[in-house]
């Protein structure tokens, strides 16, 4: 049986990570109120997107992105929850392909999200370098 040994994280990497982390997690965040509320920018969104208007839907997806962020905000469940939001992030990519919206600003804007994600997560965390590294 193997062990993982967690890997030295450089205090500038670690820093990069931390602050790419959070600006994913404020912008999640906001993300996830805004459809708490519901405002009816959200709710007329999901409308073209195919969803309907449902306050109701809103809310829960709002509930959805919010705990998911605030898994991958602490350190013991970061990967727990970087791995909910890849497939939450996932469907959002899924539905922009589905109605048709612009590629680079619409459809990828989750890709993108993902990569900050994962690339925050991987530059602050010993463990996650030590299961995925990367050879020089």
């Amino acid at each position: 049986m193997s062990t993982i040994v967690e890997t030295e994280v450089s205090k500038p990497a670690r820093i990069t990570g931390r602050v790419m982390s959070g600006v994913v997690v404020l912008f999640l965040l906001f993300d996830g109120a805004i459809k708490l509320v519901p405002l009816p920018v959200v709710t007329e969104t999901m409308d073209k997107m195919g969803w309907g208007a449902s306050d109701t839907l809103a809310r829960s997806l709002g509930i959805i992105t919010i705990v998911c962020t605030l898994l991958y905000s602490v350190p013991p469940t970061s990967i727990l929850g970087a791995i909910l939001l890849t497939g939450y992030l996932g469907g959002a990519i899924a539905s922009h392909v589905r109605i048709g919206s612009p590629l680079f600003t619409h459809t990828l804007f989750g890709l993108y999200l993902g990569l900050m994600v994962w690339g925050g997560l991987y530059l602050r965390d010993g463990n996650l370098r030590a299961l995925l590294p990367f050879r020089r």
